[in-house]
């Protein structure tokens, strides 16, 4: 029987890691990190699940932190791995492990398709103890002699689901076949299907493995709801709950329908922007930081903002086309409701569209609160907030892009500490029919 941790101060962390934790005002675990810590700061391998948003990073980040404070990495040899499927996962993780990877002294790099590959190769030889990395741009640096994983010895999968959704997984094997073989390796999933199990039997050694029960994570904040409209009145109710109060995400079917529907709503006075996997990585940073700063409150996305993608304050996730799997649905709405916040998940459901909005919802294990609504009536207020947008068009004016800074500048990806993550990144629509570099 494993144990777990009333406090971080328990846990046998680093002391600047508890200090740090400190300093951004978290001073108890939530349940996963609670769970997990003691084995992985023992170095045990672990299999982790849980739902999005139940703090799965610093359940990972702060035991490799500490596991390889004091050490020093050789030019393109890093000691410490984390592969996760997307760009926007990727930076939120470097973000999120920055002012504790500052606390100990440890160097923190990037890794991921769509910048400057060149400016990635000086990051890695330049000595960085920690990379968090997608696996096909790994894949380029290794095989042009820029890095070497064989002093890897703590190597984290997170949300490995979506890489085999997306087609990783060959090339998380290849990454895992060279890493330091008697390593630990820590595995973080919502699921075990589409392979992952294989790769748990594979190269996870006796794992522990800790389950979040999603009633002390994400969902006992998360209310559902199914809003049953005529196909006429859609449009009209869509403007009105995009002009609500506060940051709204509302996931389309299609990049086109994503700009399209952007358009709309800034002819109507919302202050909207499209993020889908057509915009160039420079738009989709800035319109992500647009988002985070309030200039943007309503965006418009596709599935490349279903993971990866945290904002505070984001209290409501507005499925305009209901997704097709269940899946889908729990990580769209995992960008609401996150550590403990609050929030709202609406679906707006055609009539042609009920039957399988009811099956997927069955399968995601959600009761949701179902009404029929009209865009003028009190249901639709109450449920969303939605109000009358101002009518008086509106453009967002897109800030210019960074300067570049010498080696590391708008486009490199290596941070000292973690501390100034040179990018953002972002993800593409999942379920390719083959691997991709990302």
């Amino acid at each position: 029987m494993t144990t777990v941790i009333p406090s971080f101060a328990h846990t046998g962390l680093a002391p600047a890691l508890l200090t740090a934790l400190t300093a951004q005002g978290i001073n108890e675990p939530f349940p996963i990190q609670s769970a997990t810590l003691p084995d992985s700061l023992a170095g045990r391998d672990v299999l982790g699940r849980g739902r999005t948003g139940s703090g799965k990073t610093l359940a990972f980040g702060l035991a490799l932190l500490s596991r390889t404070a004091g050490r020093k990495a050789r030019p393109g040899r890093p000691l410490a791995l984390v592969l996760v499927p997307t760009r926007e996962l990727a930076q939120q993780v470097t973000t999120a492990l920055a002012p504790y990877a500052r606390a100990v002294g440890l160097r923190c790099a990037t890794v991921v398709g769509g910048l400057s590959l060149q400016r990635q190769a000086d990051a890695l030889r330049a000595g960085a103890e920690v990379v968090v990395a997608t696996p096909g741009r790994l894949h380029d640096l290794i095989n042009r002699g820029d890095a070497r994983l064989d002093q890897v010895e703590i190597t984290v999968l997170d949300e490995a689901d979506q890489m085999a959704d997306m087609g990783f997984l060959p090339q998380v094997t290849k990454l895992l076949e060279q890493v330091a073989p008697q390593g630990q390796r820590m595995l973080f999933s919502a699921t075990l299907d589409g392979g992952v199990d294989r790769l748990v039997r594979r190269f996870l050694s006796n794992p522990v493995t800790h389950s979040v029960d999603p009633g002390t994570a994400t969902v006992t904040a998360m209310t559902h709801h199914v809003l049953h409209v005529d196909a006429l009145d859609k449009p009209d109710a869509l403007t009105r709950i995009a002009a609500r109060e506060g940051r709204t995400i509302l996931f389309m079917g299609t990049k086109h329908r994503a700009d399209r529907l952007a358009r709309q709503l800034l002819s109507k006075g919302v202050r909207a922007a499209a993020l889908h996997g057509g915009k160039s990585q420079p738009q989709r940073t800035r319109i992500l930081e647009q988002f985070r700063n309030g200039q943007v409150t309503a965006l418009v996305a596709t599935d490349v903002a279903a993971r990866g993608i945290h904002v505070d304050g984001l209290d409501m996730v507005v499925n305009v086309d209901p997704p097709t799997e269940a899946k889908d649905y729990l990580h769209r709405g995992g960008r609401t409701a996150r550590a403990g916040e609050s929030g709202s998940v609406v679906t707006l459901v055609l009539p042609e569209q009920r039957r399988d909005v009811s099956r997927l919802m069955a399968t995601a294990g959600i009761r949701p609160e179902s009404v029929q609504v009209r865009s003028d009536g009190e249901a639709l207020a109450r449920v969303t907030g939605a109000r009358e947008p101002s009518g008086v068009p509106v453009t967002i004016v897109a800030p210019p892009a960074p300067a570049a800074r010498g080696g590391r500048g708008a486009g490199g990806t290596a941070t000292d500490g973690g501390a100034r993550p040179a990018h953002r990144a972002s993800g593409r629509s999942r379920r390719p029919r083959r691997p991709r570099t990302v």
